[in-house]
């Protein structure tokens, strides 16, 4: 293992955080063989009104969204709890490897952390009904400028084979089913695999992206997990699968088998809804909108930027903005498109948050000149928010970094510039280099900030792209 990986490692170190909604703490980690689960089944969660879930802060699992909790196996627990007319409490863990002794402890009562079902696994804990199927994937980096090579002749460069995976070095945690695979996949081809086998207090996401940005050349995870990824990462290959399909389900103690039989039933009958496969095809299938409003500007040519150049000009004058950053905005959000609706269920042309539009006189069925309207409100809203920030550009970058991703994550990039002896009221080099950092477990489990785990590089290429657009069509398109 190179120094520079070594010394990342060596700073991957937890803390504490608390937001709303959600409890995080420190992981003492103790041995499964010291543990012995205590009695707290069904009727004890319903007598205490609340149902508490072990997860991890990731991008499949468990999220804040705009201000929103979302996630696959959040939103399925959440329903599971609604079911059994219980509170849902979420308690994020910060080292996987802690994950069964908290849940014996009864420090939660399920464990929804992208957990297969493994033989190991059962000797200490009991699982409920799988709620989904996948297989494992060997995650590789394309070659330095693919983009611009044929994909057949850039492809010859990569695994293909299991087999081919002999003498490399894979990154796996030590106590996931990855590390097992591998282990076993050495029997298979007759080679060495060199693993490097990691603690749980390194997520899988975040090793891959490590593998992204060059630190480390392979690691693996669930399939499911990986596209996702892929969405975010598109120098990344997923293609090489490494196993069967697998079994994931939610963890729980062996002596809950009350709170099992009521979980595995509730499974077996929402799996078969339409609504769990709308929450599958939301979390696994659907790209948001904004990940291909990248370079293609719209123009209807004439002079005209979108069919409601003049909504945007009067709500640019009416709230004293540039109708052209309201508009760039809104092609950023929507691509003009007044009814479209996000994974996470914002709304409109301005891709309102339901609990953010009606502060802004906003609702899904309103006439698009209230939408803009109420786009170009929150704009300036979120400009005065930010009014103690001196550089009028340095401002305007925090305010479009707040519309995309919601104040809170903005805040605790701030945070952390501070923390780290940064400019916390400085964008470029500072502010957004801490949220470009929000996605490693170092930084958004530090007790500075509030609202957990986030793909800062979203948010960052945001600002980018709306100003570079907006900036552009200043010198296009008249002012008024």
């Amino acid at each position: 293992m190179s120094t520079q990986l070594k010394l990342t490692y060596s700073l991957l170190v937890t803390a504490a955080l608390l937001f709303s909604g959600c409890i995080m703490e420190h992981d003492d980690v103790i041995p499964v063989s010291m543990e012995k689960g205590i009695d707290l089944d069904l009727p004890e969660i319903v007598k205490k009104q609340k149902l508490t879930i072990l997860v991890e802060n990731n991008s499949t699992t468990y999220f804040m969204y705009k201000g929103k909790q979302m996630g696959f196996e959040y939103e399925l627990l959440k329903l599971f709890a609604q079911d059994i007319g219980v509170a849902l409490e979420v308690k994020i863990i910060n080292n996987l490897d802690s994950l069964i002794p908290k849940l014996n402890r009864g420090e939660g009562d399920v464990i929804a952390c992208n957990y297969t079902v493994t033989r190991e696994r059962n000797k200490v804990i009991s699982f409920s009904e799988p709620f989904m199927e996948t297989h494992q994937v060997l995650i590789q980096r394309k070659p330095k400028g693919w983009e611009e090579i044929e994909s057949s002749e850039w492809k010859n460069n990569m695994l293909t084979s299991p087999s081919d995976i002999g003498s490399k070095t894979v990154h796996v945690w030590k106590n996931s089913s990855y590390y097992q695979r591998l282990i076993h996949l050495q029997e298979e081809i007759g080679d060495t695999i060199h693993i490097e086998a990691q603690s749980g207090d390194i997520g899988v996401e975040e090793m891959i992206e490590m593998v992204s940005e060059g630190l480390i050349d392979y690691t693996i995870t669930e399939d499911n997990v990986a596209k996702v990824n892929e969405r975010f990462f598109t120098n990344l290959d997923i293609n090489l699968q490494l196993s069967v399909e697998q079994q994931m389900a939610f963890g729980l103690r062996k002596n809950s088998s009350l709170l099992k039989a009521k979980l595995d039933q509730w499974l077996k009958a929402f799996k078969k809804t339409a609504k769990y496969k709308y929450i599958h095809h939301k979390y696994f299938e659907l790209a948001h909108i904004t990940q291909n409003a990248y370079q293609d500007f719209s123009s209807l040519g004439g002079g005209k930027i979108s069919p409601y150049d003049s909504a945007f000009k009067r709500a640019g004058e009416k709230v004293e903005i540039d109708w052209r950053l309201v508009a760039s905005v809104a092609y950023q959000e929507s691509k003009f498109n007044l009814g479209l609706v996000s994974f996470g269920g914002a709304y409109g042309i301005m891709q309102f948050m339901p609990s953010t539009g009606p502060t802004y006189d906003v609702y899904p069925d309103s006439p698009v000149d209230v939408q803009i309207l109420g786009g170009a409100k929150k704009i300036k809203a979120d400009l005065k928010y930010w009014a103690k920030v001196q550089d009028p550009i340095q401002r305007l970058k925090f305010a479009m970094a707040s519309y995309n991703a919601g104040r809170g994550h903005i805040q605790d990039a701030q945070n952390l510039a501070r923390k780290y002896k940064l400019d916390p009221w400085v964008w470029d080099d500072n502010v957004g280099k801490m949220l470009l950092n929000l996605s490693k477990q170092k930084y958004y489990q530090d007790e500075v900030v509030r609202h957990g785990f986030m793909r800062g590089t979203n948010t960052y290429r945001y600002v980018e792209l709306v100003l570079e657009r907006y900036e552009q069509w200043k010198a296009i398109y008249p002012e008024q």
